[in-house]
């Protein structure tokens, strides 16, 4: 039967070298390519790494790697990480493990599975090389059954060269994501060898299910297919000769379907089975949901014949502490984040997800732009774009394929309309169920992706007149497919360049960008524009704008690096959620500025609020949709009280205070549900509880009784203090550690020279004496 088991322990890792070949482990006096199985240096299995590091993965070390101020542009899109062409010390990576293989095995076929390898990645297997693969974001697999020792220890080694980019952000660097050992019979489902479609028909779904089986042996096989969804079976009878490949077709009707939709992500699971001289020797389970797809050019997009606004953001895969080396409940937190904001729909941007990203979209009914890489022509990346469509083609939640992001240099051209005919032929081919789309900005659209796209994807209205592309393509159904770029440091509320800080006010934007709310209020009033998604839902290393050093991060999402919200978190909660929201900022400690106009803000959804300070009201405003409500008040120290109505009726109330000195720290497991990890909420309170939103004490962390520490963070976008460390300093009264948990009770203790320490047992939080 199939075995899939992890990889993911007992790696050891050492540094190479891009240039220098006398530090990179004999790279370059590597054998393999001279004769089989001659795997010299660290490519041979008698090598010695007992002197390496030993790492699991996920791991990227670039996260690790020291700062380069003077590194220039390419550096600074990049997080000014050490790493890259002028920093070959830091840019080749080597990992080795080891796996041990039964006897039994032999006669099944095995292969070695990656999720992810941050980049250009030569693989080898017992001193044998089996295969090079250069993206740094699509999954791949190489088949090592005939290079095996049956009965004995295998060696695993991956040699990663990190010095070209393939994007303008932070990527990070190794072996990033999972890694997969996958067992079979000769007789098996291919790999990405199911395909499902459903079709709907008043309460009757009718699922299509496309299996491909591949008979990797020297005998002819006769087999039975069996496709399970629920009770209901569909089975045929096959003869497959020797190391050929079918495709059957199987159509099951479900009555009574459960579709899935935003707020309803049901979800079925087809079990393929193959049964040959007897015996079941292959079972195979899809996740799929049943659900329609419409893009209509004047009504927007429709699921399950109802319209919904497209409500998403963009996001690249990374965080503080980790970098790219994010687990998997960390992605589910961060989704969830996205999900409790209001939003309905996830952009992967530019390039394939984990599939952990999209597993955990189908659970949560986000609607997702699946996206590619590079535009490219040619078999490398057609061939990415392929991979990663048969990868997911089968998650209810991709509802476009996008052919890449701002493609510059071809998407206006002819040469980029034949390239673009080329990749969205493939996609409609391996995938005639989905639209296409590309994002882009306009430039005229005389030629290139603009005739070769299923749905236009606009990068930003403010680039390019929006209004008269529609006059001139009134057939074309639009997304917005990346918008807003406002920038915004949590917490700040006056523009500080020398520290590489953005106040937080909704009103600042690169000249391509706008705020949150002109664009939204744009996109809302328009039934033919099918929504949008912002740039970003989270902040990320890399694209420092307005600023470069000191900054190393963004400034863009609606949440810093560690998912704690900025202030347009609450507008888009408010206008895009359904629950009632009222957030009033900014804070109120503002020493030394007694008698000064304070810009104060509500993001709300109520009808009308009043402002109260010290009790006093200031007034009562009413709220305009999709904006915001705003008082200029004098400071005085105190309290500053919003109160909100709806319907005449009160409905809401919140508050600012004046807070005191920091004097203790609060440790809050964020993530108490999971299983694997803690992402711990550290916070600096005064004396009477409340969070102090100017305290940036520095803070020392201890794990007692196991786990692991695997990163920290503050948000703070011009940080130098490194991620992978057991101690941050605060960032406007915040930070956050991340723990893995162990096999028994952990506690985490922070310490701070000046406030009372804390200490958290991953469950249940302890307050120290």
């Amino acid at each position: 039967m199939r075995e899939r088991t992890s990889l993911d322990k007992g790696w050891r890792f050492a540094l190479g070298h891009a240039s220098d070949g006398s530090k990179d482990f004999d790279f370059r006096r590597d054998r393999s390519l001279v004769k089989a199985g001659e795997g010299r240096g660290a490519a041979s299995p008698s090598f010695d790494d007992s002197g390496w590091r030993t790492v699991e993965l996920p791991h990227d070390w670039a996260i690790e790697l020291p700062l380069d101020p003077d590194g220039g542009k390419e550096l600074a899109e990049h997080g000014f990480r050490a790493i890259g062409p002028d920093h070959p010390e830091h840019s080749v990576g080597w990992y080795r493990t080891g796996f041990d293989i039964p006897e039994a095995d032999l006669g099944r076929r095995i292969a070695v599975e990656f999720d992810g390898v941050f980049r250009d990645s030569v693989v080898w297997i017992n001193g044998h090389r089996i295969g090079r693969h250069e993206s740094g974001h699509t999954s791949f697999r190489f088949d090592v059954t005939d290079h095996l020792v049956y009965g004995g220890r295998n060696t695993l080694v991956v040699r990663c060269d990190a010095s070209s980019w393939e994007g303008w952000w932070y990527e990070g660097a190794g072996i990033y994501r999972h890694v997969w050992l996958t067992k079979t019979a000769p007789l098996h489902v291919a790999p990405s060898g199911t395909f499902v479609t459903t079709e709907v028909i008043g309460k009757t779904a009718t699922v299509t299910a496309r299996t491909t089986v591949a008979n990797e042996s020297d005998t002819q096989a006769m087999f039975t297919l069996r496709s399970t969804v629920e009770s209901l079976v569909s089975s045929s009878m096959h003869i497959l000769d020797p190391w050929q490949s079918v495709e059957v077709v199987h159509a099951i009707s479900v009555p009574d379907a459960r579709l899935w939709s935003c707020e309803t992500p049901n979800l079925y699971s087809l079990q393929t089975e193959i049964e040959s001289g007897g015996q079941v020797v292959d079972r195979h389970q899809t996740t799929f949901g049943v659900r329609t797809l419409r893009w209509d050019a004047n009504e927007g997009f429709f699921l399950n014949d109802l319209p919904v606004k497209i409500k998403g953001t963009c996001n690249h895969q990374q965080h503080a502490g980790v970098g790219t080396a994010v687990p998997d409940e960390l992605h589910f937190w961060r989704l969830r984040k996205l999900k409790a904001m209001g939003s309905n729909a996830y952009r992967c941007s530019h390039y394939a997800v984990a599939p952990e990203v999209l597993d955990e979209c189908d659970r949560l009914g986000l609607l997702v732009m699946a996206e590619n890489r590079l535009a490219g022509g040619g078999p490398e990346f057609e061939g990415q774009l392929r991979a990663m469509v048969k990868r997911d083609r089968n998650h209810p939640s991709v509802i476009l394929w996008s052919l890449g992001n701002e493609e510059h240099t071809v998407q206006w051209s002819i040469t980029g309309e034949r390239i673009g005919k080329t990749l969205a032929r493939a996609c409609h081919e391996l995938d005639p169920t989905r639209a296409v789309t590309s994002a882009m900005h306009d430039r005229g659209f005389n030629e290139g992706f603009m005739h070769v796209v299923d749905v236009h994807g606009w990068n930003y209205i403010g680039v390019g007149d929006i209004l008269k592309w529609r006059e001139r393509n009134p057939h074309r159904p639009i997304v917005g497919s990346e918008e807003a770029s406002t920038v915004c440091t949590r917490g700040i509320y006056i523009d500080d360049a020398e520290r590489g800080y953005v106040s937080a006010y909704d009103r600042r934007t690169p000249k391509w960008g706008s705020t949150a709310e002109k664009w939204w209020t744009f996109f809302a009033e328009r039934p033919w524009l099918a929504g949008g998604f912002v740039w970003t839902g989270f902040d990320y290393f890399g694209e420092p704008i307005p600023y470069k050093w000191p900054c190393t991060a963004s400034h863009f999402g609606l949440m810093d690096m560690c998912g704690f919200p900025k202030d347009n978190f609450y507008y888009y909660k408010a206008w895009w959620g359904g629950d009632p929201v009222l957030h009033l900022f900014p804070h109120w400690n503002w020493p030394g500025r007694d008698g000064e106009a304070i810009d104060v803000r509500c993001f709300t959804n109520c009808d009308s609020v009043e402002l109260f300070l010290n009790g006093a009201s200031l007034g009562r405003r009413e709220v305009p949709r999709n904006s915001h409500v705003a008082w200029s008040v004098n400071y005085t120290p105190g309290m500053l009280e919003a109160v909100g109505h709806r319907d005449g009726v009160e409905l809401r109330r919140t508050r600012v205070e004046t807070t005191g000195e920091a004097a203790r720290l609060e440790l809050i497991d964020e993530a108490a549900d999971f299983r694997d990890i803690a992402i711990v909420a550290v916070r600096a309170v005064d004396a009477e509880g409340r969070i102090v939103p100017t305290a940036n004490d520095f803070v020392e962390f201890t794990l007692e009784g196991g786990g692991r520490l695997l990163g920290v963070g503050n948000g703070d976008p011009s940080s130098h203090e490194p991620d992978q460390a057991s101690s941050r300093s605060l960032f406007n009264g915040l930070a956050q550690a991340i723990v893995q948990r162990g096999e028994g009770p952990v506690t985490l203790r922070a310490a701070s020279k000046k406030l009372a320490s804390c200490t958290v047992s991953l469950r249940e939080r302890v307050q120290d004496a």
